[in-house]
């Protein structure tokens, strides 16, 4: 009887003599040999889901690696800003107006005596807050507004597209000079407040059309056929198959909303002093540009690698989460 042959899986190989019994050793061989079976779907055979593929995608993604260890540097020093800078923010000495770095103080000063390096540093609780609050706001609103109209359609969903098409129509920079001029506020809401006003028609236009997707498929047919509710089926069946793109925009429009935070408190109708902000200290270190360029290119750097990471997770997220990449 001739020896068995084995290939580089160590599965047995047919001989061309045993015809499909040498097939179905071969197979069984590799199946055992494959936890999951055939597919890889994973060591008890449960096929895996859209979201632990994107998470094993995200794993071995250096951009995701990078730019997540940064984020989460960021909020690390939004929360805590005392671990890496323990002066004040507000305490300046104008007999060290524009003067550069020194030891203990490597950033320099600014226009007012003030330690630039703990003004960046505290800046990035301004922008976090601001960039994570208007998100969630635009997310939630958006999601809810779109995933309505996009289920039941009808005339919710005519209303809310005009609605939409206004919206869309409104210049943001304009609109945000024109409300946020009237307000006298020096907190950040009234600055969230306005982005989410004007940014959940991208986020809805997108959840409606997940939901129109959504809704036709195989399994919503037979719950409703089954005779499941309204709110199950969207919450329970659409939901969770519909969010993926909603992730995707919201993760790239976060560090968007805190670019658009740094131009209107650079154009004086976002954050107003005292409030430590980017956005501020470039503006008031534009006219110091040729005498002291440290007061503008550190938190300009700052703003711009903040913004820079957020970018890059959205586009890793939206690469893991798009089944047409893979």
């Amino acid at each position: 009887m001739p020896e068995p042959r084995y290939d580089d899986d160590g599965a047995i190989a047919s001989t061309g003599a045993g015809g499909a019994m040498d097939l179905a050793t071969s197979e069984g061989a590799t199946l055992e040999k494959t936890p999951g079976g055939p597919h890889g779907t994973g060591p008890t055979g449960k096929p895996r889901s859209l979201w632990s593929d994107a998470w094993r995608d995200l794993r071995r993604n250096p951009v995701f690696i990078l730019s997540g260890l940064f984020i989460i540097f960021l909020v690390i020093i939004s929360i805590w800003p005392s671990l890496i800078a323990s002066g004040n923010p507000l305490q300046c000495d104008l007999a060290k107006a524009q003067e550069g770095s020194q030891p203990g103080y490597p950033f320099g000063f600014n226009g007012q005596g003030c330690d630039v390096y703990t003004r960046v540093v505290y800046g990035a609780r301004t922008s976090v807050t601001v960039g994570v609050c208007a998100t969630l706001g635009v997310a939630l609103l958006g999601s809810v507004l779109g995933g309505l109209a996009g289920f039941f359609g009808g005339g919710w969903d005519g209303i809310l597209s005009r609605l939409t098409d206004i919206f869309f129509g409104i210049p943001v920079i304009l609109g945000g000079l024109v409300l946020l001029s009237v307000v006298s506020s020096t907190t950040v809401w009234p600055v969230v407040g306005f982005m989410v006003l004007l940014g959940w028609p991208q986020i809805s236009r997108i959840a409606r059309g997940s939901v129109i997707t959504a809704k036709q498929n195989d399994y919503v047919q037979a719950a409703r056929a089954l005779g499941a509710s309204n709110s199950r089926l969207l919450l329970r069946h659409i939901a969770p198959n519909a969010v993926a793109p909603v992730i995707v925009v919201a993760t790239i429009a976060l560090g968007t909303f805190i670019s658009l935070e740094a131009t209107l408190s650079y154009l004086g109708a976002g954050l107003k002093p005292p409030t430590v902000s980017w956005g501020i200290d470039i503006s008031s270190a534009s006219p110091y540009i040729r005498n002291a360029p440290h007061m503008l290119l550190w938190p300009a750097g700052a703003l711009a690698i903040t913004v820079l990471a957020f970018i890059m997770l959205g586009d890793a997220v939206r690469d893991a989460l798009d089944p047409k990449l893979r």
